[in-house]
């Protein structure tokens, strides 16, 4: 009867314990669409153990990912949190006409026109929810390129 007492003391503990660790995640409407129990100390919303943010005061040009090694367009970060940063070189003969941010339904969200004369776009994420997103690149000779994003 005692180790009786002791293990349900013990599980009791456990349990209360546990309403600290459970996260949940909200859609855009404010839907609760996941429910994670995190059991150590430093989690972030996914439940798994995070590692310290890399700092930067200024983005460097070894930041930024490639859409190819041999590419002109520059990216970053990927995944986004806030704010997607695209760059790329202006070439003579090809240039960028415009820039479309679709998810994966084939929804436009975003389209940025007159890009003949710049070189850089930031793309705003914060009004959307985490998922997966797609910038089409387009061309003025009818070339697309497409990115995969992650938020």
């Amino acid at each position: 009867m005692r180790n009786y007492i002791l293990l349900l003391f013990l599980g009791f503990t456990l349990i209360s314990q546990a309403q600290d660790k459970i996260i949940f995640d909200y859609d855009a409407a404010g839907n609760q669409i996941n429910r994670k129990l995190c059991l150590s100390a430093n989690c972030d919303g996914t439940g798994y153990k995070t590692k310290a943010p890399k700092e930067i005061a200024a983005l460097q040009e070894e930041d930024l990912q490639k859409f190819s090694p041999d590419d002109v367009i520059s990216y970053y970060p990927n995944p986004v949190k806030e704010e997607l940063y695209l760059k790329w070189e202006l070439v003579e003969d090809k240039s960028l006409v415009s820039i479309y941010l679709d998810d994966l339904n084939g929804r436009i969200l975003q389209t940025y026109n007159n890009l003949a004369k710049v070189n850089s776009l930031n793309i705003p994420f914060f009004n959307y929810p985490r998922g997966t997103y797609l910038v089409v690149l387009v061309y003025n000779n009818g070339e697309h390129k497409t990115i995969k994003i992650e938020k």
